[in-house]
């Protein structure tokens, strides 16, 4: 998202939008070509901005028009630098101190961190303040630098309405407003912050929607608070990009940390992340690893901002190898050099196995993802693969196949309920003869109780 990620990405077929025009063609499209300033092409220069990714071709010629735009693509498209640049390309000179102009929604505090990294990357040449707001945080700084000026904020929904709240964040100036990762803000419950917000926000502005997937409640989002959006759809036919190749381990849960361990020996990767459902999964699997493996640390929810900062700077700068991570962080990490993702536990939800393994295969780089599946998993592993129209390829190591015949069971049920293909243990089993009727047998008399353990006699006391 924060990188121009997506320029060796295959560009994804051109889409209607709302008025039945199909969205401009991205294989032929330039920088130089969409009427952008002398100022922003040096930047993206500066920047190794070559050539537009699909999105970033879609989305911009339409957003510098003005219009509201409702995009969907997949994390890791280039969408930052597609609203990005006509934000940058639109700013006028308040001067300093002046309320912001642009405003950007964010799920998690490192994304919107990337986001005005992102941004600071493209304002090259520019005397323009980004300001990342979020909670973890001392309010105190960010007040502060909100008041010296800011033309753009970055945020989470709670921190906005809190500033908001509290009459530190004014909007009247705001021009347009951008909801990056829609979908995955209503996901963790911030709908009713983000509503607030956009209740708030001038009526008369420019809104951009980016979602990875186009549910109802986005859906409504964008009816209620949007003017005739344009829509394009840039996902691809499956939700996983080709150039990652995906198996699955079928293992006991007691057998899952051995099974890590063999793993990461074997496949020695560049960078991987190891998703956990849980912050005290997180922390189990860290501190054994921490004795079996080097260059390894762990980040969630748990640990403060600082410390968040701190990890993901190392992971960044490929000082950390492994990181293991919940679903909430892991959202949020945007590293083009993931080579592994290993979801050491199953995922609440299909669509976060999605976003999990889109953690890698970036910037057109192959990428690998393990899912490890107890045998009580198997209905899991069906519902993710419905949903990437995929069939998980089954991966062994020496040791662990005493799983196996639960794992080639599970393989046929699933081709049966997905494919249609019906395994030699899905055949009919042949009619047994039938058995001998068998003479019910004569009850036994009951047996006295031994002595001394008979029931005492009760007698019924007189009225």
């Amino acid at each position: 998202m924060t990188e121009n990620e997506e320029l060796q990405s295959p560009p994804a077929e051109p889409s209607a939008d709302d008025n039945g025009q199909p969205a401009p063609e991205s294989p032929s499209a330039t920088f130089q070509g969409m009427g952008l300033s002398d100022t922003m092409l040096a930047s993206l220069k500066n920047a190794c901005y070559d050539t537009p990714s699909p999105v970033q071709a879609g989305v911009i010629p339409v957003a510098l028009q003005g219009k509201d735009v409702l995009g969907q693509a997949r994390t890791g498209t280039g969408k930052t630098a597609s609203f990005g640049i006509p934000i940058l390309e639109m700013l006028a000179d308040n001067g300093r101190g002046a309320p912001p102009q642009a405003l950007v929604l964010a799920p998690t505090r490192e994304l919107a961190v990337q986001v005005r990294d992102e941004i600071d990357k493209l304002a090259h040449g520019r005397k323009v303040r980004t300001l990342a707001v979020y909670g973890g945080k001392p309010i105190k700084g960010q007040v502060d630098k909100l008041q010296r000026g800011a033309e753009i904020v970055v945020g989470t929904p709670g921190r906005v309405l809190d500033l908001l709240a509290r009459g530190f964040l004014v909007l009247e100036q705001l021009r347009c407003v951008v909801l990056d990762e829609a979908d995955r803000m209503l996901d963790i419950g911030f709908r009713p912050d983000i509503e607030k917000i956009l209740r708030k926000c001038p009526r008369q502005r420019q809104t951009l929607l980016l979602s990875a997937t186009l549910a109802p409640g986005v859906q409504r989002l964008a009816r209620q608070y949007m003017i005739e959006p344009t829509m394009l759809d840039f996902s691809p036919k499956t939700a996983t990009v080709d150039t990652i190749e995906q198996f699955y381990f079928t293992v006991d849960e007691r057998k899952k940390f051995e099974l890590l361990v063999r793993l990461l020996k074997r496949d020695d990767p560049a960078q991987a992340i190891i998703f956990t459902r849980t912050k005290r999964g997180a922390d189990k699997v860290y501190t054994k690893l921490t004795g079996k493996v080097k260059s390894v640390d762990c980040i969630h929810g748990d640990l403060n901002q600082s410390q968040r900062d701190r990890v993901m700077r190392k992971f960044r700068a490929d000082e950390v190898t492994l990181l293991v991570a919940t679903d909430v962080v892991g959202r949020g990490i945007d590293v083009s050099n993931i080579s592994h993702i290993v979801n050491y536990d199953m995922p609440q939800s299909s669509d976060d196995y999605v976003h999990r393994v889109g953690r890698t295969g970036r910037m057109g780089r192959d990428g690998v993802a393990y899912t490890f599946v107890t045998p009580e998993q198997g209905g899991e592993l069906t519902r993710i693969e419905m949903l990437i129209n995929k069939e998980l390829t089954r991966d062994q190591i020496e040791g662990f196949e005493a799983a196996a015949p639960v794992a080639q069971k599970a393989t046929e049920q699933r081709q049966a309920r997905f494919f249609g293909i019906k395994g030699e243990s899905q055949a009919p089993p042949a009619p047994a003869e039938p058995a001998a009727p068998v003479e019910p047998a004569e009850p036994e008399p009951p047996k006295p109780a031994p002595f001394g353990k008979r029931p005492r006699k009760r007698h019924r006391k007189a009225l």
